[in-house]
């Protein structure tokens, strides 16, 4: 075999090669991809039973449950998150994370400033997170505590549309508070806020472990919110929060019917079963 030959059999042999390494990781990507698909409609199909298992909870019943299992002081949001409007909502946690904006600031006013406001919220204070809602998240922001409507009547109204249950947020993080009750949108918080997000806050991570109130609120937990507050189930603890939750629920329904027999009041669906 002449040198000529030589090189065109190694030329051959590196291109065979490629194609197979080629073949191969697509193949790897394609299985992959399978899996991820495979573990997200399992991942579904969970968030439906957990979503059933808790729909008729109350904080109480899930913050005495916790107790039960031994997770005491674990999971109660702090007393200062309070609802907008008395209501009850039961999801799935979605998270998100903003940190304070460091500059630089703009210099542009008028109708610059709107052109830069343009900028700022495409580039810096994005919402990357409103896409990925889904039919029974409770969508759960970390703003560092900055006094800044991130939420208003426009988004999340929006978010309800995808699937959104409800909102919690630390700081204030919501403005427009007066529609947004019009709305019965959901949303428990510090305080309400009146300003926009520029040169306030800044997107910084969503699907990530952030802390809310004094909890650590990870993606996938079951968050519980009433006139009561909030609290947070690890995902991991939530069928047997739900089993003891459950047992203390239906055992108060049954004490306060009997009370309502003695005063003679019709029963309510908070005492039926």
């Amino acid at each position: 075999m002449n040198k000529t030959d030589k090189k065109t059999g190694m030329m051959m042999a590196g291109i065979i090669i490629f194609f197979i390494a080629a073949t191969f990781n697509i193949n790897v990507a394609a299985s992959n991809g399978k899996k991820q698909t495979g573990d997200d409609e399992q991942r579904k199909a969970d968030n439906k039973v957990l979503l059933e298992i808790f729909k008729n909870f109350r904080v109480a019943d899930v913050r005495d449950a916790m107790d039960w299992i031994g997770y005491h002081n674990f999971g109660s949001i702090e007393p200062s998150v309070r609802p907008l409007f008395r209501t009850r909502v039961v999801g799935i946690a979605r998270t998100a994370r903003y940190l304070p904006f460091e500059g630089p600031y703009p210099d542009e006013k008028g109708d610059a400033y709107t052109q830069w406001q343009g900028w700022y919220y495409g580039n810096v204070c994005t919402y990357p997170w409103m896409d990925e809602i889904g039919d029974g998240d409770f969508v759960a922001i970390d703003v560092s505590g900055v006094n800044v409507g991130l939420l208003g009547s426009e988004n999340t109204l929006r978010a309800k549309l995808k699937g959104a249950r409800g909102f919690v947020i630390n700081g204030s993080g919501i403005r427009d508070t007066d529609e947004v009750i019009k709305q019965q949108i959901p949303v428990w918080s510090h305080f309400t806020a009146q300003s926009m997000v520029q040169c306030k806050i800044r997107f910084d991570a969503k699907d990530v472990p952030i802390a809310i109130g004094g909890v650590t609120i990870h993606p996938g937990d079951i968050i519980v919110a009433d006139g009561d507050g909030v609290i947070v189930v690890p995902r991991k603890v939530a069928k047997d929060v739900a089993k003891y939750a459950d047992q203390i629920l239906n055992s108060d329904k049954d004490t306060r019917r009997s009370l309502y027999e003695k005063l003679n009041w019709e029963p309510d669906e908070t005492v039926t079963k």
